[in-house]
């Protein structure tokens, strides 16, 4: 990941969640010519997706606490510190829908809806 991607306030990474992946990576894949590397999860198999060599996002199959909602693409923003955004997203009349939880080998993530509904996750990517 580029540097300037792990900068709090960058939007740093999208992500599809969707219920049929392989569909997913041909219409993509074919559309803007990504390519994808696996990255063996716990629970999941996820897509890394990548132009040239460059890691720009991921794909990964819808989670049971999703289950009905249409498949979307989610966008994190990148924070110093996830706990204290969260708190302070909170103080600001956001509802948060996922609480903040570690990601082996990335960092720490949630995901929160603006006061206006709109979601997003924010991340604290490891030190490398």
């Amino acid at each position: 990941m580029h540097e300037m991607f792990t900068k709090p306030g960058a939007i740093s990474w999208t992500e599809l969640s969707t219920t049929d992946v392989e569909a997913a990576k041909k219409f993509y894949g074919a559309l803007f010519g990504w390519t994808f590397q696996e990255f063996p999860m716990a629970d999941m198999v996820y897509q890394v997706v990548k132009t040239g060599d460059r890691e720009i996002g991921g794909i990964m199959k819808t989670p049971k606490e999703a289950a009905g909602m249409p498949p979307f693409w989610m966008t994190y923003v990148t924070v110093e510190n996830v706990d204290q955004t969260v708190k302070n997203a909170k103080e600001m009349g956001a509802k948060i829908l996922l609480d903040p939880h570690d990601i082996p080998e990335v960092g720490r993530i949630s995901v929160l809806q603006d006061p206006q509904g709109a979601v997003l996750a924010v991340i604290s990517y490891l030190k490398k």
